[in-house]
């Protein structure tokens, strides 16, 4: 097989340039818009970048605020706004017509770019959604991602390793219990070393993506969205079930649950679902 060549570039946008990876120039179909999950950047879906660059351009983001693209705002930005960021990439990059895969934050994200551009968006593939509410909601605000601040004797940097370490682990991360224990192993070392640096990047910005993802109400906004829309989620992924519970609210959606996110063949079949959904 041939390897995959991601190539980097910088988008210029109002609030700043935005940081992405892209792949797969001169593919015919429509273009891929990937969206990646919180903590970290566009690094953690060089994966999926690979999976799809064969048949398609593929374009991957750092959401403001994440990796190598600043801050929206000195404040917490909005689902809405942060779509509205990815709208203005689009334009940027001269993509009038895209397929979007959001995974968990991205999920959210991209079903609000769908929400407010659907003229622009061939199909939906939102990979993890959340809700959260009362006590739980109150819980994740207050522990879950708070900023790194640098500090002289480094013990910042441990901190934001454990945090990054343990979500493998846990979850939430910091329910070190056997009540929280994930089914899967941990990552390599390769690509724990990869995950860190990029929330490093945007230590003290990261968050405010988390807090605006909690406080987003599916339940109320992903009934909004009308174009085909394919909600997925692995067999072991905290967000299983309550994707499969939100996506049946949903006028628009079909739930695939795919295998477990350490199996072997978990890329093969998310491939597949996806190219059959969007084909």
């Amino acid at each position: 097989m041939t390897p995959v060549s991601i190539r980097r570039g910088f988008a210029d946008l109002p609030h700043g340039q935005m940081h992405y990876r892209h792949a797969g120039e001169g593919n015919p179909g429509r273009a891929l818009l990937i969206l990646h999950a919180s903590p970290g950047s566009s690094r953690q879906q060089v994966r999926t970048i690979e999976d799809f660059a064969g048949e398609r351009r593929v374009y991957a983001p750092d959401t403001p605020g994440n990796g190598d693209s600043p801050a929206l705002f000195d404040r917490e930005p909005t689902m809405p706004e942060l779509a509205t960021a990815m709208l203005g990439f689009l334009d940027a990059m001269g993509l009038d017509r895209v397929d979007v895969y959001g995974s968990h934050t991205g999920a959210s994200i991209a079903a609000e770019l769908a929400i407010l551009a659907p003229e622009r968006i061939g199909a939906l593939v939102l990979d993890g959604v959340s809700l959260m509410e009362g006590e739980q909601l109150d819980e994740v605000l207050s522990t879950y991602a708070f900023p790194f601040e640098p500090d002289l004797d480094g013990a910042y940097l441990l901190r934001m390793f454990m945090f990054c370490r343990d979500q493998y682990l846990f979850f939430p991360w910091y329910k070190r219990t056997r009540e929280g224990r994930r089914e899967n192993g941990l990552g390599s070392a390769q690509d724990l070393h990869a995950w860190m640096l990029e929330v490093m990047k945007a230590s003290t910005t990261y968050q405010r993506n988390y807090h605006a993802s909690f406080k987003w109400r599916a339940d109320t906004r992903l009934p909004l969205v009308t174009v085909p829309t394919l909600v997925t989620a692995a067999v072991n992924d905290p967000l299983r079930a309550v994707s499969e519970t939100l996506c049946a609210a949903m006028p628009t959606g079909t739930f695939c649950e795919l295998p477990r996110l350490d199996a072997p063949d978990f890329r093969a079949a998310r491939h597949a679902a996806i190219t059959g959904f969007t084909a």
